[in-house]
């Protein structure tokens, strides 16, 4: 650190200079990374909710001997069907524990089928833009896919 001529220290401005530059630097190699997180952890919220209603859809399915009809659709893990083959045997307060049906990380609905197109029923997150399709971060994220 250089002196004036009282004796105090201090930074020179091409020292500061160099420490912003360096900063800068570090600044646009971290943030892109950092901001790519947020969206790979919706996807993993996702994932992990997609888990728990086909946890809740085979308990209803044990109890009741089918999964409920896509017109039933998720409602009926918390509130007993009025439409379509009634239950015969739901479970008194349901088999979500929250007592609701969640929305994706996104805020949008889950896409449930019944019978589905690949297996007894389709569970599908439309991903951020809400719309079926998309690629990269707009990619679905559907229940057959997972592993």
């Amino acid at each position: 650190m250089p002196r004036d001529e009282l004796g105090h220290h201090g930074f020179t401005l091409i020292e500061l200079m160099v420490v912003i530059v360096i900063l800068g630097i570090l600044a646009g190699l971290i943030i892109p990374r950092i901001m790519g997180r947020p969206e790979e952890a919706r996807r993993m919220k996702a994932v992990i909710q997609m888990e728990g209603l086909e946890t809740a859809l085979r308990l209803y399915k044990l109890d009741n001997g089918t999964y409920p009809s896509t017109e039933q659709g998720l409602q009926a893990l918390v509130e007993a069907p009025t439409v379509g083959e009634l239950p015969r045997a739901w479970r008194e307060g349901g088999y979500l524990e929250k007592g609701k049906v969640p929305k994706d990380p996104w805020g949008n609905d889950y896409v449930y089928l019944s019978p589905g197109l690949h297996g007894d029923y389709d569970l599908i997150s439309y991903g951020p833009d809400g719309e079926p399709g998309g690629e990269d971060e707009n990619e679905d994220i559907n229940s057959w896919e997972l592993e």
